[in-house]
C-alpha cells in the first residue's frame, strides 16, 4: 500500500465541522496520532488543501469524490496539483452516490467504468495506488479491487469487512467508516444513532447490503432494530467503540475511520476519547 493511513483514522465534513475550522481539525486530528483525515460529504479534491497545509505528515482522503458531480478531467488536474506539493499524502476516495440522491444516476457498474476511463486518459491521471471506491456490492467490489488501490466502505458491520477480506484475499485496501456514539445512556445513545442511521436506512444500496449480511426487513423498519443500530453505529464509552473498531481489523480491516455522529462543531472531546481508546 503506498498511501500511509495508519490503523485508525477520523471521517467528518466542512458540513459538520465548519470550512473555516478546517486548519484547527487537522492539527488536533494529526496531535492526537490518526493517520487519516476522511473528508465526506461529497467534496471536491481541491477542498483537501487547508488540511493538507495545515498538518505535517496527515494524510487526507476523499469521501468520497462523487462521479456525477464531477469532471475526471478536473478531478485529476486538482490531485496533480496538490499531490506535487504534498507527496504521497492524499488518497481519493471516488463513489457512485445513489439513486435516491442523484437524478441522473443510471448504470452504476458501467458508469463508475468510464469514470475511471476518463481520469486514466487525463492529462495527469490518477495512479490506480491512489485513489479507491466507494464499494459495498461484490461487482463493485471487484471493480475496485481491478482499478484501485481497494474500497472505503461506509455504514457496514463487521460481518461485511470479513465478508470483503475474505472474498478478495490480502492485497486490497479495506478502509471502514465506522459511525459511532459516545454516550453510555443506552437509550440515549440509540435515539442519536437513529437520527443519524435514518438517511441511510432510506438509500437502498445500504439496505441492500445489509439484507446480504445478516439483517432482514424487520432490522431495517422503523428506524432500525437495536441489533442493526447497535452493529452499525456502535455506542458507549470510548473503550467500547475502540473494541469494535478493532473488531473492524480483526475481520481484514486495513484502516477504520471514526465518525462521532450528531455533534456540531469540531469533536475535540470525542476525538480525544477515541484516539486514547485506540491507541492504548
Amino acid at each position: 500500500m503506498s498511501v500511509e493511513l495508519g490503523s485508525f483514522g477520523v471521517w467528518t465534513s466542512y458540513r459538520a465541522i465548519g470550512e473555516n475550522n478546517a486548519g484547527e481539525a487537522a492539527r488536533l486530528v494529526e496531535d492526537l496520532g490518526f493517520g487519516t483525515f476522511w473528508l465526506g460529504g461529497s467534496p471536491k479534491v481541491s477542498q483537501t488543501r487547508p488540511l493538507l497545509d495545515a498538518s505535517r505528515g496527515l494524510t487526507l482522503a476523499t469521501g468520497i469524490v462523487n462521479v456525477w458531480a464531477d469532471d475526471p478531467a478536473s478531478v485529476a488536474a486538482e490531485y496533480a496539483e496538490l499531490a506535487g506539493e504534498y507527496s504521497d499524502r492524499l488518497l481519493v476516495g471516488i463513489g457512485i452516490g445513489h439513486p435516491e440522491a442523484t437524478s441522473d444516476y443510471a448504470h452504476p457498474l458501467g458508469s463508475m467504468r468510464d469514470f475511471l476511463d476518463r481520469l486514466d486518459a487525463a492529462s495527469t491521471p490518477i495512479p490506480a495506488d491512489r485513489r479507491c471506491l466507494a464499494a459495498l456490492a461484490p461487482k463493485m467490489l471487484a471493480l475496485a479491487v481491478q482499478r484501485s488501490l481497494g474500497t472505503h466502505t461506509y455504514f457496514v458491520p463487521v460481518e461485511h469487512t470479513r465478508y470483503v477480506r475474505e472474498r478478495f484475499g490480502a492485497g486490497p485496501l479495506i478502509a471502514t467508516e465506522l459511525a459511532c456514539v459516545l454516550d453510555t445512556d443506552t437509550d440515549r445513545a440509540r435515539e442519536t444513532a437513529r437520527r443519524y442511521a435514518k438517511l441511510y436506512l432510506g438509500l437502498g444500496n445500504y439496505t441492500s447490503n445489509l439484507l446480504r449480511h445478516g439483517f432482514d426487513e424487520a432490522d431495517i423498519a422503523d428506524g432500525g432494530s437495536d441489533r442493526l443500530i447497535d452493529a452499525v453505529v456502535p455506542h458507549g464509552t470510548a473503550e467500547e467503540i475502540a473494541d469494535v473498531a478493532r473488531a473492524h481489523l480483526d475481520a481484514g480491516a486495513d484502516h477504520v475511520c471514526l465518525q462521532p455522529v450528531v455533534v456540531s462543531g469540531v469533536p475535540r472531546e470525542q476525538w480525544g476519547a477515541l484516539s486514547a481508546a485506540c491507541h492504548d
